[in-house]
């Protein structure tokens, strides 16, 4: 990885419009350093402006008349052939998304296994736009209704999942006809360069894919407010998504957010401890604790309290974290000073909340010779909370790093009133060997996503969503995608 890093660095990126790869109007550019090594030149991106997006959705709104009646069987070969470049290109990717992001390579590698299994989804879901023919009070007309895509969309991808978001997004966009203009997180432009290369080295004709990239400010605000974008797929947070929102109902736009979230983990009485311990664990350091499905919070009924919270402690302590590079790295730092800090206010106020650190939350010195006589990343050790009640802020606002709490509740029905005591409502694990209680629980959780007896992974085939603060519009990835990327229309038939 290092090798690769060090003769593929410093270049100089473009937006990508209309198939032509053009600098921003200003010329300006960005320059993004590696998060494991802040002083490591990456590359410098266009800094672009309202101009730029309105020419990248005017070269997507010029190109949707004829990419919408492309036939199924073309749209969903370039997205198969995608797929393929996609896994052909696996050990590249990963050491891009490494590199800007941070996670640990054996994450990146699934990140990208995982954008390849989406799109070949999405592939087959440009064979399956659902309409339906309905029984008709006029022997004379026949009543149908169809489904067409809605036109411009824009895809507005997080830092945290660079790859698979942005897939996520243009995949089953394209399946189903629509155009796209995508805007990656600022933090990690350079995956998003790559993922558009392929897509047209896989013969997505000009115009149906543009990449702007750029300040949220600047890039995102304009996109959201272009009168041509029919739809905003949105990932990111809370407070984002509702500013986005209100920007686009204003003009009638449609939107799919997926937002924050504060998964709680409840284990009732459950016989496999040590695999529940697994799982949670797994479930809330992958990505450094910095994903929105990931379990921030453990509900454990009193009975078994001490003994998971004493297995739960010993598998943190033996994670290994580190940069991406290093063998066995587990957790790799979080994504940049700012974001560092921002949890580390939250270990604090949790301690001055009067809840207890059992262990972690210490800023870590990581041995590394790539690391020795230079600035590292912020390279955090996984937190664990006891004593923690449902009024503090550890418990109710979402940290997005590495930080468990544990709280106790007396029976089930309070193990539900704690879980869904937060604004959020994305994901939750419940682990129990009853199945009246999993069935309880799956039906009283105030969770788009409940998952029982394993954490809170996700299939590229099923609807991911959430509910209150945690998502608004169509869930995604799976067939519910048809809800936002098309619309109904009803056509009438006289004879």
């Amino acid at each position: 990885m290092r090798e690769w890093l060090k003769q593929n660095s410093g270049r100089t990126y473009s937006n990508y419009i209309n198939g032509e790869w053009t600098s921003s109007a200003s010329g300006d550019t960005t320059t993004l350093y590696e998060s494991a090594l802040p002083d490591h030149v990456l590359g410098n991106f266009a800094s672009s402006d309202q101009s730029d997006v309105d020419r990248a959705v005017q070269a997507a709104h010029k190109a949707f008349p004829s990419w919408k009646v492309t036939p199924p069987s073309a749209r969903a070969a370039i997205l198969y052939r995608f797929a393929d470049l996609l896994e052909q290109h696996q050990e590249e990717l990963s050491y891009m998304l490494s590199a800007e992001q941070g996670k640990v390579l054996a994450e990146s590698r699934g990140e990208v296994t995982r954008a390849a299994a989406e799109a070949r989804f999405a592939a087959g879901e440009a064979f399956r736009v659902e309409g339906s023919t309905l029984p008709s009070d006029n022997p004379q007309v026949r009543s149908e209704v169809v489904r067409s895509p809605i036109g411009v969309i824009t895809a507005i991808a997080p830092w945290n999942f660079p790859i698979v978001t942005p897939v996520r997004k243009i995949a089953p966009a394209l399946a189903f006809g629509c155009t796209v203009v995508l805007k990656p997180a600022s933090a990690t432009p350079w995956s998003a360069v790559r993922l558009v290369e392929l897509l047209a080295e896989a013969g997505l004709p000009n115009g149906v894919v543009n990449l702007v990239t750029g300040s949220g400010g600047k890039v995102g605000d304009a996109l959201t407010e272009h009168p041509l974008v029919q739809g905003i797929s949105f990932t990111g947070s809370t407070e984002l998504g509702l500013r986005i929102n209100k920007i686009a109902a204003a003009r009638f736009a449609r939107t799919q957010l997926e937002m924050g979230g504060k998964n709680a983990a409840l284990v009732l009485d459950y016989d496999n401890l040590p695999f529940a311990a697994d799982q949670i664990v797994s479930a809330a350091f992958a990505c450094s604790g910095q994903r929105c499905t990931a379990i921030s919070r453990v509900v454990v009924l009193p009975s078994q309290a001490d003994q998971l919270t004493a297995l739960i402690q010993e598998r943190i302590e033996k994670l290994q974290v580190g940069p991406a590079w290093a063998d066995g790295a587990q957790v790799g730092p979080l994504m940049d000073e700012r974001h560092y800090e921002t949890v580390k206010k939250y270990i604090e106020i949790g301690k001055q909340e009067g809840a207890s650190l059992v262990c972690g939350g210490d800023k870590m010195d990581v041995a590394d010779p790539y690391l020795a006589n230079t600035r590292a990343g912020y390279f955090l050790k996984p937190a664990l909370f006891t004593n923690v009640s449902s009024q503090m802020r550890i418990a109710k606002e979402e940290i997005f790093g590495p930080v468990l709490t544990v709280q106790a509740a007396k029976d089930i029905d309070e193990a539900l009133e704690i879980a869904n005591a937060t604004d959020y409502g994305l994901a939750a694990s419940v682990f129990t060997n009853a199945v009246r209680t999993a069935d309880l629980a799956a039906a009283e959780l105030d969770s788009g996503m409940v998952h029982i007896n394993h954490g809170t992974a996700s299939q590229a085939h099923v609807p991911f969503g959430g509910v209150k603060h945690s998502g608004f519009g169509a869930y995604s990835i799976g067939h519910s995608n048809q809800e936002f990327f098309t619309h109904v229309k009803a056509v009438y038939r006289g004879r």
